[in-house]
């Protein structure tokens, strides 16, 4: 079911299979996992708490998905019921962090680490729940999300490599595999759709990444887009409540371009660019 609040032309997409984040979700455990026990003969509590996220956040989105199909609406679950399962998940996340005795802290990009105590619970929560939605928030046109994901996995991909942390290392690789076979299906025209399932697995899952990796404000820039999106949805909903006028023609930006005559081509390749040059250079400044 496509959103009513949305360009009218996107009318067109309605009946489009959705929930294809099952499919690379699948592809992401079984291929970590089986890389995992055939190599290590295991999982590392890291590994198991990064496709613990990326599943339970696929769980949310496609029980979120589902009420969508079956009700034949646009939209699903109440935004109190998704985030307190998004803040359960972050909370175990926490857990296992905690278990591995690691530092409470936030590091600082060419600075020190700030520790914060428990104060860094809310961060992680907030970090998650956060970029989930993000993610979620950008996935409005064909392809888009997907080629922002695989770039924004690969980058974390070579810091973890970088760092020898293997484990984030095994995922990442997994997740950029799973979405370039998924892309060739979603991008423009698509076949079928990531939906819910798959954009708020991989928001909880990149959101985590970059808290195991140590990296945790690199995600603002790495991530730019999936920021300038949410900013974009919380500026225009501010300016209209509060003034009464629209900054921009549609929220988020993605639309605002469509109306402004921009094929979904041009900015999904626009942003896929951006995206690739702040990960190139996020990356080049963390190692």
């Amino acid at each position: 079911m496509i959103r009513e609040e949305g360009p009218n032309w996107h009318e067109k997409k309605s009946g489009t299979p959705t929930m294809g984040g099952l499919m690379f979700i699948v592809a992401i455990v079984i291929s970590t996992a089986g890389y995992s026990l055939a190599s290590k003969g295991g999982f590392t509590p890291f590994l198991l708490v990064l496709m613990f996220i990326l599943v339970l956040y696929g769980l949310l989105g496609m029980w979120d998905d589902s009420i969508k199909l079956f009700k034949r609406q646009n939209e699903g679950l109440k935004a109190w019921q998704k985030m307190l399962g998004q803040i359960v998940g972050a909370l175990v996340f926490v857990a296992v962090y905690a278990k591995q005795q690691l530092p409470f802290g936030i590091h600082i990009p060419f600075g020190p680490v700030i520790h914060l105590q428990w104060w860094f619970v809310l961060f992680v929560v907030f970090w998650l729940v956060g970029f989930s939605n993000a993610v979620n928030l950008t996935d409005g046109l064909d392809g888009l999300v997907a080629g922002l994901a695989i770039i924004a996995f690969g980058a974390y991909g070579v810091v973890a490599y970088v760092q020898h942390a293997g484990d984030v290392l095994i995922f990442c690789a997994a997740v950029v595999g799973g979405l370039m076979g998924f892309w060739i299906f979603n991008h423009k025209p698509a076949k079928i759709f990531m939906g819910d399932m798959g954009s708020l697995a991989l928001g909880g899952s990149l959101a985590a990444v970059s808290i195991a990796l140590h990296h945790e404000l690199s995600l603002l820039w790495i991530g730019l887009i999936f920021v300038i999106e949410t900013l974009s949805v919380i500026l225009q909903v501010a300016s209209f409540k509060l003034t009464g006028k629209r900054i921009f023609l549609m929220s988020p930006i993605h639309h605002h371009f469509e109306m402004k005559g921009w094929s979904e081509w041009k900015i999904d390749l626009v942003f896929w660019s951006i995206g690739l040059i702040v990960a190139i250079t996020g990356v080049y400044s963390m190692i």
